[in-house]
């Protein structure tokens, strides 16, 4: 996601599997302030069925989590006014010991650590940028809940006709 050319955006957002999670209720947020990749994210997400939300920063990150129960919250890492780091603290001390959301870290940090630095403030994954449409596959299908299976009870059987 890091700095696509916005001419291209809907060769970015080509993913496999289109709609593999259309009808499933997750609950996404993509956490990134920069309006560009903002669109090749929701592109490649709606591609799989998802409509996401977005967070500009992370003070806004943790506020929207506070407001709605998301399942999975994409996170970019360098942020203005609270980073990605930061911004999954505050989400995980808010947290408690209830509902957790899976967080997955998208930096273009390639140095040694950031992954650790990453699970360190609490994060689930991490994903590297620029984001590949397989690996935002991956990672939905790893950390998405998967829907139970709904079981109608049976119907009785009507009555014998006479």
């Amino acid at each position: 996601l890091d700095g696509p050319n916005p001419d291209n955006l809907a060769a970015n957002a080509e993913v496999p599997a289109a709609d593999r999670f259309a009808g499933r209720r997750v609950r996404v947020l993509v956490a990134e302030d920069n309006v560009v990749n903002q669109k090749v994210a929701g592109l490649m997400l709606q591609r799989l069925g998802l409509r996401p939300d977005f967070a500009a920063n992370g003070h806004e990150a943790v506020e929207m989590v506070t407001m709605a129960p998301y399942d999975l919250i994409f996170m970019d890492c360098q942020m203005p006014q609270m980073d990605g780091y930061e911004a999954a603290r505050e989400i995980r001390r808010r947290e408690g010991s209830g509902r957790r959301a899976a967080i997955v870290a998208m930096t273009a940090e390639a140095m040694a650590g950031s992954r650790e630095n990453c699970l360190a403030a609490g994060m689930d994954d991490y994903i590297a940028k620029p984001v590949k449409p397989s690996d935002l596959l991956g990672k939905l299908e790893r950390w998405a809940p998967h829907e139970q299976e709904v079981h109608l009870p049976e119907q009785p059987a009507p009555p014998p006709s006479r």
